[in-house]
């Protein structure tokens, strides 16, 4: 991905068509060490071909993939541990005044 999107930045730049030492200065120049071979391939497969084409392509193979969904059921035994867990949690331990306590208020 990063050398696709090496080779987009320098589209964006200016550079209709980047060369395998285009693509390896802009990754060299965030700290990536950039492999030949790989930058090969994606200026040959890329070479020639219009950005807004290949981004429009790209946005109908993804309008085809389904998006979202629900979430996995839980088994019963996991739901019934969940909902238990936070029931025992919520338990509230009342603590008798003691007389010591209520030195401060008295009555007239």
């Amino acid at each position: 991905m990063r050398y696709v999107a090496a080779y987009l930045l320098a589209v964006l730049g200016g550079n209709d068509s980047p060369a395998n030492a285009d693509i390896a200065k802009i990754l060299s120049s965030v700290g990536i060490e950039a492999h030949s071979a790989r930058v090969t391939k994606e200026v040959t497969e890329l070479k020639g071909k219009s950005v807004e084409e290949l981004n429009a392509s790209g946005r109908e193979k993804l309008s085809s993939m389904p998006a979202g969904g629900a979430a996995p059921a839980a088994s019963s035994a996991a739901a019934g541990s969940a909902v238990a867990a936070p029931a025992e949690a919520k338990k509230v331990v009342k603590k008798e005044k003691s007389e010591s306590e209520d030195d401060g208020i008295r009555s007239l």
